[in-house]
């Protein structure tokens, strides 16, 4: 594990303890109380595998999902059993996999979840290039589907090529597109890619916006040591320098920063499924985060499908976060937005930010990582890089970890991280 995340993780948490998850699950969820709380529904299946991804996936067998989907339904029914009353939530994403691979059943899984939640922001879905034709699309909107998240990666044939993507049919793209309304239409592509350019960059995310993208992310390319990819890793200040000139062309062109990966060309498009106070995940894979505890559900779809049979969730692994850690996790993802609001966080914990953490945004500010904008701090470039820079190592030292566990294992009895 990286020195630089475990010393980090002791400074901040004050504590040598490490985060400890637990093979222990419950069968309800103290979650009615959870406020800005999003909804998540992984759908584990895909066409092909590709290499590079990290995500919980098989290949589409359409028994194995049919006994997926109705285990689905079940987990849902047992989360909201005992609701008293329909709760209002911020948002709905479907991630996979491809969801778009069972789009006509994702009204049924959306009328279920309608029962028992008002959902106030959107339904959002990860689609694959290939998804965008009118046969899927017509159903994701008769469905209630408002934004779209497509995983385009590049439109340049050669990067595509180092991903084993084919070729994209960018005009039949353009012209399905607009036949639909959507209230987002996010592109999503990979920056850190052998031999990429500043140029190579522009010219996608420009030809995004002029197919039908409202929204665009661009994400790092990160080297999961459990996943087959032969990709070699771009070098930090190759790397950094080409995320400023990304960022400054972005902010030249007047687009809106949502995250540190995200821009829009329309001051409501927005997508992401990550950044929420709270929020219930369903399905192989999908985790929970509540007031004070952190579950991750199986990542076996064959042991998930048993263990709701059984009627019990799914749950693989628990963490019961100290207060401290509850808060570096909260602040790690609020700083995703490139904000943090001390009002907010003290509204959460019931505890001024400045009195835990007051030292610590003191030096980020002297750094020059963000800069206070009336009570607000927001993340200047050099701190969004570093923030990408530090995530790369939390995402090594911890989710690889983690996840190449479960990838091999259903229920691990312990993980220390």
């Amino acid at each position: 594990m990286s020195i630089l995340t475990t010393l980090s993780r002791m400074w901040l948490t004050r504590s040598l303890n490490p985060f400890i998850f637990t093979d222990e699950y419950d069968n309800s969820l103290p979650f009615e109380d959870c406020s800005s709380l999003g909804l998540y529904v992984h759908i584990p299946f895909c066409r092909n595998i590709c290499a590079f991804c990290p995500y919980c996936k098989q290949v589409y067998d359409e028994s194995v999902c049919k006994a997926y989907i109705e285990a689905l339904l079940n987990e849902i029914r047992m989360v909201t059993k005992d609701m008293k009353e329909k709760k209002k939530v911020t948002s709905l994403y479907f991630g996979g996999g491809s969801p778009a691979l069972i789009a006509d059943l994702l009204g049924e899984i959306i009328d279920l979840l309608k029962q028992h939640f008002i959902i106030t922001e959107g339904i959002g879905v990860e689609l694959h290039p290939e998804d965008i034709r009118d046969s899927t699309l017509s159903l994701l909107q008769e469905a209630g589907v408002s934004k779209l998240s497509i995983g385009i990666q590049s439109f340049h044939d050669k990067f595509l090529g180092i991903l084993g993507r084919p070729p994209l049919n960018i005009e039949g793209m353009r012209e399905t597109l607009e036949r639909y309304s959507f209230e987002t239409v996010s592109m999503d592509f990979i920056f850190a890619l052998p031999g990429q350019t500043a140029d190579d960059l522009k010219t996608d995310t420009e030809l995004a916006f002029s197919i039908g993208a409202n929204h665009i992310a661009v994400y790092p390319f990160i080297d999961f040591d459990f996943t087959s990819n032969k990709v070699p890793p771009m070098r930090k200040n190759e790397k950094r320098r080409l995320l400023d000139e990304i960022t400054l062309h972005f902010e030249e062109k007047g687009y809106v920063r949502n995250s540190i990966w995200t821009f829009s060309n329309e001051e409501n498009a927005n997508y992401s499924s990550m950044t929420r106070d709270n929020f219930l995940g369903f399905g192989c894979s999908a985790t929970t985060l509540l007031k004070d505890q952190f579950k991750i559900n199986t990542f076996s779809v064959e042991e998930y499908c048993r263990r709701i049979s059984q009627n019990n969730l799914p749950t693989s692994l628990t963490l019961h976060f100290s207060p401290r850690q509850r808060m570096i996790y909260y602040l790690f993802w609020t700083a995703y937005s490139t904000e943090v609001n001390p009002k907010n966080f003290e509204d959460f914990f019931h505890i001024p930010l400045k009195k835990v953490y007051g030292l610590e945004f003191f030096l980020a500010e002297k750094l020059g990582f963000f800069k206070k904008e009336g009570s607000c701090y927001k993340m200047t470039l050099k701190g969004a890089f570093y923030y990408h820079h530090y995530e790369n190592f939390y995402t090594l030292s911890y989710i690889d970890k983690m996840w190449g566990i479960m990838k091999d294992e259903a229920f691990p009895s312990e993980i220390r991280l």
